[in-house]
């Protein structure tokens, strides 16, 4: 008797398990069509202006870029 109440006692588990798991599966899809659709790129609207404006002459040397790495740490 143990042992059948063993089996069920993990089958139990096993179907909690299952059952979060595709929960959480979902929720991971259900997120990612809402943001699939967001276009972050997109030109803002209203009366914004452009920050930086940087053109081809003002181009940083390839010392100022690696000091700019190494600041950024990136």
């Amino acid at each position: 008797m143990k042992f059948i109440s063993m089996i069920l006692h993990a089958f139990k588990v096993f179907i909690l398990f299952t059952g979060c798991t595709i929960l959480f599966y979902y929720g991971i899809m259900w997120v990612n069509e809402e943001y699939q659709n967001y276009h972050r790129y997109d030109e803002p609207e209203g009366a914004a202006i452009k920050v930086s404006a940087q053109t081809s002459e003002d181009e940083p040397s390839m010392l100022d870029r690696l000091i700019l790495f190494y600041l950024n740490g990136e």
